[in-house]
């Protein structure tokens, strides 16, 4: 009898084949608790280890803990840039975008990536730029936790991406697979999600990009088109 873990393993393997390359422009959205900042750091990271000129737009205004302005500095030592909301990292409870947003979508030469607020809500913010998106090509991933209450099934994930897509009047390009539990996670709660992933992405007519796995269980794969993370954010209950 074929081993079911060995099975999941397999379609993990071959999702892609090919080293994962990403667009200048990338919007990083996902639920709440889905890990889409600890995935949109790690990427601005990896794009900057490769010698690219790297700015992350901290679009959050939604989720108080997770942010990307929480390691501003250590970005900006690093060469990346950081435009995050005024106030952000204080106790005022309303964030603004920060008119630099707009200089965001001049840097033609330049990765820039769009860290988005949680859930529909959080997408109303990127619906304000729908019209600079439309200048020219961009890459919307839906970054998706099976271990989430709200994305524990393909339906619930689907209906996740459409609410995202109806607030901000922008189209996920593909889904990345982020399943996890922080520091808990085990290679097979990875191997345990990509059928349901993958149905998720199937009924949205849309690829899986990637699984994005902790890089310690990365090893005994070693598959090109697996994301390898260093946890960069921590709060009890889960990533970013």
């Amino acid at each position: 009898m074929f081993d079911v873990r060995v099975r999941h393993l397999c379609i993990l393997m071959f999702m892609g084949g090919t080293r994962v390359e990403f667009t200048n422009r990338t919007i990083v959205v996902g639920h709440y608790g889905s890990g889409k900042t600890e995935f949109a750091l790690n990427l601005a990271l990896r794009l900057r280890e490769e010698g690219k000129p790297v700015t992350i737009v901290d679009l959050d205004t939604v989720n108080p803990y997770f942010r990307t302005n929480d390691i501003r500095k250590k970005l900006e030592v690093l060469g990346i840039g950081v435009i995050a909301p005024i106030y952000a990292n204080t106790n005022l409870d309303l964030p603004a975008l920060p008119p630099e947003i707009y200089a965001a979508f001049e840097k033609k030469e330049e990765y820039v990536i769009f860290d988005v607020g949680g859930d529909d809500e959080g997408a109303t913010a990127l619906g304000q730029y729908k019209s600079r998106f439309d200048e020219a090509p961009y890459e919307m991933l839906a970054v998706v936790n099976e271990k989430r209450p709200l994305t524990r099934t393909a339906e619930e994930m689907v209906e996740s991406v459409r609410l995202i897509e109806q607030t901000s009047r922008l189209k996920v390009s593909a889904l990345v697979n982020n399943t996890n539990l922080s520091y808990a996670t085990q290679l097979e709660d990875v191997l345990e999600s990509v059928d349901e992933v993958q149905r998720a992405a199937g009924m949205l007519g849309i690829p899986v990009k990637c699984a994005a796995v902790r890089r310690d269980l990365v090893q005994p794969v070693r598959r090109e088109d697996m994301f390898a993370l260093d946890l960069q954010l921590e709060l009890p209950g889960g990533r970013g």
